[in-house]
């Protein structure tokens, strides 16, 4: 085995739960630290450019900052990631209502989302496996869902997550990694100046109620074209009616390639570190999301204050809102079927 894995005890759960951490190490150094609640990801640790090792994501070492609201901070989102407009949907002419926890809609598999759960925690070759059932009626999606979440860690510095689901019932499923993303080795900056380059000619507009409206606009002249390395900041703030809307950077891009094999989704770098972060998926999509609404109020491991804009969230996905715009690609698992994906996020030191 090439990754060193370490179980150990992590906490106890409000509803009483012992909850246990997994250390992931290869032969770098990188280390992933991921805990059974929520199958979070609650630190990435990488040597930068110097060879120092730095925390590439932010999060805490307590378990009750996830107990908390903290942005579903490095959590495994489900059932349905992201947004569902009016909370609700129809599967086979049954319509489901589901739990509005944003405005008017459903984010994140509602109330008591896959970031709230309690997952049982195995290693697995050169990683662990989190398993977990969702019951049929949870957050009244339709169907017993029982899902494994494998995360691995290879000798070249890739960390590979790998969903796994299946359904008694026709369902809806769409399963993220909610990490958020500094690789500066400097969480309590903001990542406006780090490079991001995107592999999408095209993103979904929102509406007014912040919900993908249908609409598929290209990038090209818009502040969302990072189809070459760009600067994250550089019109995060830009008088243009989507940046108003999701108060920066909030959305979906269509990735060019929408074949279900491994693909590039992203690339994250930063002069600071010397770290670049390239993104792979086997999903359509992924959400850009900016930090927008930290505020500096919710504070992680060493008492660091997170500011607004301080991490990049690269959420690898099927489009939001999908149950309502049937050209986007289906969010529907069909009773027995397999709910098969993978992204994975790899690291490296590129000296500019």
């Amino acid at each position: 085995m090439m990754t060193k894995i370490e179980k150990s005890f992590f906490g106890t759960a409000g509803n009483g739960e012992k909850v246990s951490l997994f250390t992931l190490e290869n032969k770098n150094g990188m280390k992933v630290k991921i805990i059974e609640f929520g199958a979070t990801i609650i630190d990435i640790q990488y040597p930068d450019k110097t060879g120092n090792l730095c925390s590439m994501t932010l999060g805490s070492d307590e378990l009750s900052y996830y107990e908390n609201p903290c942005g579903y901070m490095g959590a495994t989102v489900g059932r349905h990631a992201n947004r569902i407009e009016n909370a609700g949907f129809t599967l086979n002419g049954q319509y489901y209502s589901l739990y509005k926890n944003d405005g008017e809609n459903h984010l994140h598999g509602g109330l008591h989302g896959f970031n709230s759960k309690v997952f049982a925690g195995e290693a697995a070759s050169d990683g662990v496996s989190f398993s977990c059932v969702s019951a049929d009626g949870e957050e009244n999606y339709p169907g017993k869902l029982t899902l494994k979440v494998t995360f691995s860690l290879s000798g070249n510095d890739t960390l590979s997550i790998h969903y796994k689901a299946v359904s008694d019932q026709d369902t809806v499923v769409n399963l993220t990694n909610h990490s958020y993303f500094n690789i500066s080795g400097h969480p309590d900056t903001p990542v406006t100046d780090q490079l991001l380059k995107l592999y999408a000619d095209s993103y979904t507009e929102l509406g007014s109620n912040g919900v993908p409206d249908g609409k598929i606009s290209p990038v090209a002249g818009t502040p969302f074209d990072f189809r070459e390395f760009t600067p994250v900041g550089k019109a995060i703030d830009a008088d243009h009616p989507q940046i108003i809307q999701g108060n920066g950077y909030d959305h979906n891009f269509v990735l060019n390639d929408s074949s279900r094999n491994l693909h590039p989704a992203a690339e994250l770098y930063s002069h600071r570190s010397g770290v670049l972060l390239k993104t792979y998926t086997t999903m359509p999509g992924i959400q850009l999301y900016t930090a927008n609404y930290l505020s500096g109020a919710l504070t992680g491991r060493e008492g660091i204050a997170y500011p607004r804009r301080s991490a990049v969230c690269l959420e690898t996905q099927y489009f939001p809102n999908a149950m309502r715009h049937l050209h986007f690609p289906s969010v529907v698992l069909k009773a027995g079927e397999r709910y098969d994906h993978v992204t994975a996020y790899q690291f490296s030191i590129q000296n500019a």
